[in-house]
């Protein structure tokens, strides 16, 4: 067995792991096997004899791949939301199985991809290697050019915002369905007041990068900032085919959908009747993962 073939073998065997921390990273299952790809080529370019852990190496590579991807994504100009929304779903040919895709989208949750794509790249590559992946903090520091200790902090600011994302849930769905009602209610009615009545003091809305204009603002704090969003999104309500109460990971949140295709998405996290998180999902890719059920008026 020549040294290709031995390289080869053992990349198929670290492919699954290799998507996995990709995914994390990226969000985005176009850009994961393109990261993948980029990583074998760096790999079969490379000296098998200068690897002593081929595990720990296709790790380190595949994170630097990301962050140059995720610093790019940020750098270059965003494409439109009305280009994204029609961009067309292509079919698989690198022989990935659809339910692998499925699985790991999955794994991951919807909620917790939203709150990653918040953060900076160096913060996500910290946190997601760190506190996923088990990957030492000394052999992370390399890779965003800071030392331990900074990369650490980069890994616990990451740290807050995840966990401050994590809110309980109520489980109960008619209540859950009744709250949504009233926030639907209120935005189309454009009522401030009774919006502020629906919001948590302390809600925060998050939106992922197609579902925001270049330089606008992906994450609000508080009530009256919310609200005033949600009154604003009375335009867009009306010229939307519906907006409509959906069940998504097993709670309610709302569907909007224009005359051609899915627009967008509101995963809400309700909380003693209140709306305590507002994730809003615009991306092609995302939402075309997702199984979503219309609940019935």
């Amino acid at each position: 067995m020549n040294d290709y073939t031995w390289l080869a073998q053992r990349f198929e065997a670290e492919r699954s792991n290799l998507r996995a921390v990709a995914y994390r990273l990226l969000g985005r299952f176009d850009e994961v096997d393109d990261a993948v790809q980029e990583t074998w080529l760096r790999l079969s370019g490379s000296d098998p004899s200068s690897i002593a852990n081929l595990g720990a190496w296709l790790m380190t590579v595949i994170a630097r791949v990301c962050l140059d991807m995720l610093r790019a994504r940020r750098a270059r100009r965003e494409e439109s939301l009305e280009a994204s929304v029609t961009a067309p779903i292509t079919s698989r040919e690198d022989g990935i199985d659809p339910e692998e895709d499925a699985e790991l989208a999955d794994s991951v949750g919807l909620a917790l991809l939203v709150v990653l794509n918040t953060l900076a790249p160096a913060e996500r590559l910290a946190f997601v290697l760190h506190d996923i992946f088990s990957v030492p903090f000394d052999e992370i520091a390399p890779i965003v050019e800071r030392s331990p200790t900074a990369t650490r902090q980069l890994a616990s600011r990451a740290r807050r915002r995840v966990r401050g994302s994590a809110i309980g849930q109520d489980t109960d769905l008619a209540s859950q369905r009744a709250v949504v009602d009233a926030f639907l209610a209120a935005s189309r009615e454009g009522s401030f007041d009774a919006l502020l009545a629906v919001l948590d003091p302390d809600v925060v809305l998050r939106s992922d990068r197609a579902a925001v204009s270049r330089g606008a603002a992906r994450e609000l704090h508080g009530a009256q900032a919310v609200a005033r969003v949600a009154r604003a999104a009375r335009l867009l309500l009306g010229r939307t085919r519906f907006a409509q109460p959906v069940l998504v990971d097993g709670t309610v949140g709302i569907v909007m959908t224009p005359q051609e295709g899915l627009l967008l998405l509101l995963c809400l996290t309700i909380r003693h009747d209140r709306i305590v998180a507002i994730n809003v999902v615009a991306d092609p890719v995302h939402l075309h993962q997702l199984h979503l059920v219309v609940l019935p008026d």
